[in-house]
């Protein structure tokens, strides 16, 4: 259902940006506006980052093999990471560049075309508002009590949280666009096209940072949560067993390493621990379901001095 959700959002998200991107580039042609060059680069680096998210989400399909033989699960976050790069380098980097150039020769928007960035404005957030609704409506399938910043921080599927982030990101874009165009209609001074394209420019570079560091964070191994950890620690300990130390790690959304030590008895056979261990396995299993890989090591129990 996550990744069913996660492609839903994305799609909703494409659509849209694809649609918006091509009025954007044709409202600056006719205007010469930078806020809406910014606004349409914006939209393109976002369609390619939802193809990035797609493309990453049926390749971490592939079936492990000798050389991953854990899968291609984290397929999915080196994606997301390559997204931040591009929101970072091709939507806020151009778009401060594009301020700066702005500041320095600033010009009003005039001719017959003048109200083209207002209707293009309006109507891209309110396509806009339509892809965000879709993926918070996605995202609350998993959400469940977390506030939206928890749940971005500690979420272990990469594309809702990347789509949410893009599309509120882009809504405030639109906003911070419709303001500077606004101003510069009201009165006459570019200056104020450009305010509008830093304001974007500034956005896209710290929204772009907040999913580097956190698709870092995945990239580099995140244990389960707090919860699967203590289900497992549960079904482990079901039948009077000790767990000796307990480590576990995401290779992918849906797909968790489950790596223990436990105690057996110092006379217990060696078909006595396997069926122990094969109880224990099928316990997490069932306790936690995305538990996929799991390595117990027996261990007698040490009795300290």
């Amino acid at each position: 259902m996550a990744a069913s959700g996660g492609t839903k959002a994305i799609v909703a998200a494409l659509s849209a940006n694809l649609t918006i991107a091509v009025l954007k580039f044709l409202a600056f042609i006719l205007t010469q506006s930078s806020s809406m060059l910014a606004e349409a680069i914006h939209s393109v680096a976002d369609s390619g980052n939802q193809v990035l998210l797609l493309v990453g989400g049926k390749r971490a399909k592939k079936a492990a093999d000798a050389a991953h033989p854990f899968g291609y699960g984290r397929e999915r976050y080196i994606y997301a990471f390559i997204v931040s790069i591009v929101l970072f380098s091709v939507g806020g980097l151009f778009a401060l560049y594009e301020a700066w150039e702005k500041f320095h020769d600033p010009h009003g928007i005039e001719g017959a075309f003048w109200w083209v960035p207002l209707a293009v404005l309006v109507g891209a957030i309110i396509a806009e508002g339509f892809s965000f609704r879709t993926a918070i409506i996605e995202s609350n399938h998993l959400r469940g009590k977390q506030t939206w910043i928890k749940f971005i921080r500690n979420a272990k599927q990469p594309e809702l949280p990347v789509i949410l982030l893009e599309d509120f990101g882009a809504l405030l874009g639109l906003v911070f666009a419709l303001f500077g165009v606004s101003m510069t209609l009201v009165t006459g001074n570019g200056v104020w096209d450009a305010f509008g394209t830093a304001m974007i420019g500034l956005l896209l570079v710290a929204i772009a940072i907040v999913l580097a560091l956190e698709t870092k964070s995945l990239l580099l191994g995140e244990s389960a949560t707090k919860e699967d950890v203590s289900r497992i620690t549960t079904a482990l300990e079901a039948d009077g067993t000790r767990i000796i130390h307990l480590k576990t790690m995401h290779l992918g959304p849906e797909e968790l390493l489950v790596a223990a030590k436990i105690s057996v008895g110092a006379v217990d056979t060696g078909r006595e621990i396997a069926k122990a261990i094969d109880d224990a396995e099928l316990r997490i299993r069932t306790a936690v379901p995305i538990a996929r890989v799991i390595y117990l090591e027996p261990d007698l129990e040490r009795v300290k001095a």
